[in-house]
Formats: structure tokens, C-alpha cells, sequence
């Protein structure tokens, strides 16, 4: 939907794309309360809680979060016909830092979440190689080890916006995206034991659900930084993403993240499978598609204020913040603009920042009464790539794509602090 909106801000960028789901956005945000608490338990008062002993050790023997913290991945209903081949959503807002809780972790299944039982787990390599190995939990787990922080990301993420603004929140405008430790075998080291053979240059990795997803992976990239993970945030990997064993590409696209790893195959071509030919591809405007586009471009978004955390209470100082990331590298700069891209600052990148891993970024600003705003970030990588507008990228890549959607989003903060996605089309 394409509308005008009275603003204060120049002409040429009047005109914008309004999300759909504005009005759920708007309504999402009234509900927000500001917090009043209960005056019994408030200062100079003794709060209820510490008026009785709690619950001693191992009452939880797992452990859960606070009964207060109510976050969770969402999913659309109307995005896929069942929730066997579909995908969940983190909420982005909610997090702190660059680690995704792995209960939190964005879901992305084809053939529903299959129940391995790790003492059945085995995994093959074949094809091009001298000694065709089986491996079994624990050889993997005897293994040298490494531990990395990286994010996987849907290339599908933001799929939506191709065409327009679609989404009232950034769990879904964005939240097809998380970052683990992850922790297993470098898989050049399980390819070292088998041997290649000469001319080999491609692998397959398959997954043993019931969709039997299977990529092709060029072997520079397995010598390079893949592992063979079994534990993600220090203990073992969640079943959602792949128990006991997934596949870690760190910035390749997330299908290619392979899960529940059954066989890796060596050979001297690409497969050329279903799901790089009839889907994860990108159409282009002259009715081509592009294949094997591996890497997740540079990207950011901010995640306060947005449509699920509106701005409340009395205009002042407010800290924007937000996450970026790059599949090329490290994030090298993450600028925000308050007023549409018309100008921008450089916002601090919060420490650690990891190559090919999620970077937090934040940045002082005054919220003066009756303002609307505009809010952009654009990031920078170590390639100097950088973040383009909606507009750049639909002159190259059309708007019939689904995949690799990493234009500059902009959220339209409204004279009461409501946040909703918009589009500026200049």
C-alpha cells in the first residue's frame, strides 16, 4: 500500500511504503504499558520477595527463565500450508547482546523436526576419497575441537519486503536470524582422515529428516571455516537445529547449514539438487536466476525503538540500538540516520566483533517532543561492501526475488512513539 504521511520532512521523501500490518503494528504498540508496579512493593517498602525463603537448588534440575520474561519464537500462519516445512522466528527485540538463547533460535524445517537417537547417529563420507569413513557420535566427539560464534541467517529473510513494506515487527521483518557458539570438528580434519583424491572439488551434504535436504558445497569453503557441530551455547546442539550433529558454514546462506548430518559426499561438480535448482535461487528481472549465491550480504537492523518496542514515557535521551552482520567478514561500521538518510553518525560497535558473527551497535539520541522520525542504520564490512537502499536494490535485482534481501530498513517513528515499517521509495 503506498500512502502519503504529513510529515516536516523534505518532499522527496513524502512518499513511502507502509507495512500492511501498520495498524497491528499501531495497535501492538498502544498495548505497551508504562511500567507502574505495585506501590506495596516499590521504595522505601519491603518488596514481597524478600519477605519468605524461595525455592532451594535443583527445584528446576534443567533450569528455566523468569516467569516475567515471556519472549518467544513466532511464526505467520498464512506463510506456509502446515507447520511441517515451515519457519519460526526469533525475537530480535528481545535479546541482549549477540547470542541467540537457543530456545529462542529461528526454525527453518522441510520435513518437520526428526528424533535421532545419538547412539544410532552415524555419519559418511564417500564419493572422492581413498578411505570411505563412518564415524559415530563419539569418534566425532574425540576428535580436536573448536568453539566459534557465528550467525546463521535464512536467505529468505526479509522475503516479504521484496515488493514492499509487509511486516509490523522485526522478529518478522528480520528475525529469520541468530547467533551460537558453536562447537564441534573442523570438517577439514574429518576430510584429512578420508583422503581426497585429486580433482576434487565440490561436496554434498545431506541431512537425514524426512526431507533429505541436500546442498552442494564447494570444498575450498569445507577447508576453510566449516565444522561439524555438536554443541551450540555450551551444551549439545537443540533438536530444532539439528541433533546430534549439524553442518556449520559460517556467512553462507543457513539452507546450506545442513542439520541432522547424515552423509558428506566428495565429488568434482556441483549436484545440481531440487533445492538449488528449483528453489534458493534468486530471480532476476530479465527472467534469470542466480545460482550457488552462497554468502549473506552485509545487513543491519535496529531493534529499539521498533514496532515491538515503541518509545514511551517523556521525549529525551533514548539509545538506539541494533544488530548487524555480514557473511563476508567482519562489520566494520554501522552508521544510523534519524531523518530518512538525509544525514547520519557512526554509532559505537559494541565488543566482541566477530568475523561472521552478529555485531551490536548502539547510539545516543534525543527523542524531542512531537518529532517523527525515520529511523535507518546501514553497515559497512570489512570489504567495504555496504548496506543499499530498497531503491539500489531493486534496480539490480527486481522485486519478483524472495532470497538475499539486505536493503536498509526504516522504521517511521510517529509523534507518540509508535513505530511502524515503512518503505521510502527515493
Amino acid at each position: 500500500m503506498t500512502t502519503r504521511v504529513d510529515t516536516q520532512r523534505p518532499s522527496r521523501r513524502g512518499l513511502l511504503r507502509v507495512a500492511a500490518g501498520a495498524g497491528a503494528a499501531a495497535g501492538l504498540a498502544g498495548g505497551v504499558a508504562e511500567a507502574q508496579g505495585n506501590a506495596e512493593n516499590l521504595p522505601p517498602n519491603l518488596p514481597e520477595w524478600s519477605r519468605a525463603l524461595g525455592p532451594g537448588v535443583i527445584e528446576e534440575p534443567y533450569g528455566t527463565r523468569s516467569r516475567h520474561e515471556t519472549a518467544v519464537r513466532r511464526y505467520v500462519p498464512w506463510l506456509t500450508p502446515d507447520r511441517i516445512s515451515s519457519v519460526s522466528f526469533t525475537p530480535l527485540a528481545e535479546m541482549q547482546g549477540i547470542i541467540t538463547p537457543s530456545g529462542l533460535h529461528f526454525e527453518r524445517h522441510h520435513g518437520g523436526v526428526p528424533d535421532v537417537d545419538p547412539a544410532d547417529y552415524r555419519l559418511m563420507i564417500h564419493g572422492m576419497v581413498e578411505r570411505p569413513l563412518v564415524f559415530t557420535l563419539e569418534d566425532l566427539k574425540r576428535l580436536p575441537t573448536v568453539s566459534r560464534i557465528h550467525f546463521v541467517e535464512c536467505p529468505a529473510n526479509g522475503g516479504m519486503e521484496w515488493r514492499g513494506a509487509q511486516m509490523s515487527g522485526v522478529q518478522f521483518t528480520h528475525g529469520m536470524l541468530s547467533c551460537s557458539e558453536w562447537t564441534g570438528v573442523p570438517l577439514k580434519v574429518l576430510l584429512a582422515q578420508a583422503g581426497l583424491r585429486s580433482g576434487a572439488s565440490w561436496l554434498l551434504a545431506e541431512a537425514s529428516d524426512a526431507a533429505h535436504l541436500a546442498r552442494s558445497i564447494p570444498l575450498a569453503k569445507a577447508l576453510d571455516d566449516a565444522i561439524v557441530a555438536f554443541g551450540q551455547n555450551g551444551e549439545a546442539v537443540r533438536p530444532q537445529q539439528g541433533y546430534p550433529v549439524r553442518l556449520v558454514l559460517p556467512g553462507y546462506e543457513g539452507n546450506m547449514w545442513i542439520k541432522w548430518l547424515r552423509r558428506i559426499e566428495v565429488g568434482d561438480r556441483p549436484w545440481f539438487t531440487r533445492w538449488e535448482t528449483r528453489t534458493y535461487t534468486d530471480l532476476m528481472p530479465d527472467g534469470l536466476s542466480r545460482q550457488f549465491t552462497f554468502v549473506n550480504e552485509v545487513n543491519s537492523v535496529i531493534t529499539y525503538p521498533c514496532p515491538e518496542k515503541p518509545l514511551r514515557g517523556r521525549p529525551g535521551f533514548v539509545e538506539i540500538s541494533g544488530l548487524a552482520w555480514s557473511g563476508a567478514g567482519r562489520v566494520m561500521r554501522v552508521d544510523v540516520s534519524a531523518d530518512g538518510g538525509d544525514t547520519w553518525r557512526s554509532a559505537t560497535l559494541q565488543d566482541p566483533v566477530l568475523p561472521k558473527a552478529l555485531t551490536r551497535f548502539r547510539i545516543p539520541w534525543e527523542w524531542r517532543e512531537g518529532q517523527t522520525a525515520y529511523l535507518q542504520s546501514r553497515a559497512m564490512d570489512e570489504t567495504g561492501r555496504v548496506q543499499p537502499t530498497i531503491a539500489e536494490l531493486r534496480n539490480v535485482r527486481g522485486s519478483e526475488s524472495i532470497y538475499h534481501k539486505n536493503s536498509i530498513q526504516t522504521w517511521l517513528v510517529d509523534r507518540e512513539g509508535t513505530v511502524v515499517n515503512v518503505q521510502i521509495d527515493a
